[in-house]
């Protein structure tokens, strides 16, 4: 006979699993990301074999259940390591989060083999990936139409057109596409990065997150199978709708790391120049304050979406704002805490303006976000 945990006892091993797997993250962090962190924000390094690590360290598990063969640990407890990472490098922690997705539409889709075929890998960092739903997620609020279209063929589905700038790729990766199905509305599927008829072209150069493999994908009567496809049309709406609050608030794993190191920049500052910095507007202990209020009420959003408990829209919506609009209030004043330091290639403060910004235009970008809280409103 199986003994069953109080509730209390079970709650208690949880958050010792999920201190262990942020201590992991942090430590590889500190040791192998650290070094690199300049390279790839000027020289564009890739940093595979830190994402492999940290699905080695258990990170891109974390939010799967234990019945699909992950921690079971909760979204809170991915967005707690993703902010380890973020805290360090923006860039890296959003090709933490592209990973994080694609597992997450691996856990969301009604497709038993395509999960069980690709979960593992996708969560030991085996197999590497991106989210490639920018387009669609623009296309469900009214933004842009679909880029991709398709016809449906006997076993699957021939798609053609030309999805920009989607990140973590590699010809070895896979990524989600939301596609228009001519007469039967949207679909969306698993892509490999290998597929026939398949062209990635990097056409483009950051100012930012310019080491995350950014590609525009262009697809040439791409033949994808049904056993890829992560939901067919009748199954969208409720796909959409199972993978959207936890597609958005993972994102603020982003935030939270970025917001943390400007705290750390303006401290650090002030032990040498509190004296003229306490004329600027924004102050250490007051965003520290404001971080603080965010961080909890992130964590809370994120273990009731893992629970399946109740959350809204609105709240949502209004959090993963909120982390764009204190991004970028604690990036702007980190830099100006910096002064004329804060312009040299490897001081961080330049860097964490840069990504702060792409906190708050990366799908969904922050005009995205309050178009749909003002639809609500109404």
């Amino acid at each position: 006979m199986t003994a069953v945990l109080a509730p209390e006892t079970a709650a208690a091993i949880a958050a010792n699993a999920a201190a262990e797997l942020v201590a992991r993250v942090r430590g590889r962090t500190q040791a192998e990301l650290i070094p690199q962190v300049v390279d790839i924000d000027v020289k564009g390094v890739y940093p595979e074999a830190f994402l492999r690590g940290l699905g080695a360290d258990g990170l891109f598990a974390a939010h799967v259940p234990a019945a699909m063969g992950g921690a079971g640990l909760g979204l809170d407890a991915l967005i707690r390591g993703m902010e380890e990472v973020s805290k360090v490098c923006g860039s890296t922690g959003f090709m933490a989060w592209c990973q994080s997705a694609l597992a997450w539409y691996l856990v969301n889709t009604d497709n038993a083999g395509l999960r069980e075929r690709l979960l593992p890998g996708v969560m030991r960092g085996e197999i590497l990936g991106g989210t490639g739903l920018s387009n669609l997620m623009k296309s469900v609020a009214d933004i842009e139409t679909l880029r991709l279209k398709a016809t449906r063929v006997e076993g699957g589905y021939v798609v053609n057109g030309v999805l920009p700038w989607v990140s973590n790729l590699g010809p070895d990766h896979w990524f989600g596409v939301g596609i228009a199905v001519e007469g039967l509305g949207t679909m969306l599927a698993a892509v490999h990065g290998g597929q026939e008829g398949l062209n990635m072209v990097q056409n483009a150069h950051f100012v930012a997150l310019e080491g995350t493999r950014t590609f525009a994908c262009q697809f040439r009567k791409v033949f994808v199978p049904d056993a890829e496809v992560l939901a067919h049309p009748s199954e969208f709406e409720a796909f959409v709708k199972r993978i959207k609050p936890g597609f958005v608030t993972m994102q603020c794993g982003i935030a939270l790391g970025i917001i943390d190191d400007c705290v750390a920049i303006m401290r650090e500052s002030d032990e040498t120049h509190a004296h003229v910095n306490r004329y600027l507007d924004d102050q250490a202990d007051g965003l520290a304050a404001e971080l603080s209020t965010a961080r909890a009420a992130i964590y809370d959003l994120a273990a009731r979406i893992s629970a399946q408990a109740p959350v809204t829209p609105k709240e949502v919506l209004g959090l993963r704002a909120a982390g764009s609009e204190l991004s970028l209030k604690a990036s702007n004043a980190a830099m100006l805490h910096s002064g004329a330091k804060g312009y040299l290639i490897r001081n961080p403060a330049q860097r964490r303006v840069r990504e702060a910004i792409f906190v708050a235009i990366v799908t969904p970008a922050l005009k995205h976000l309050r178009k749909e809280l003002a639809a609500l409103e109404a």
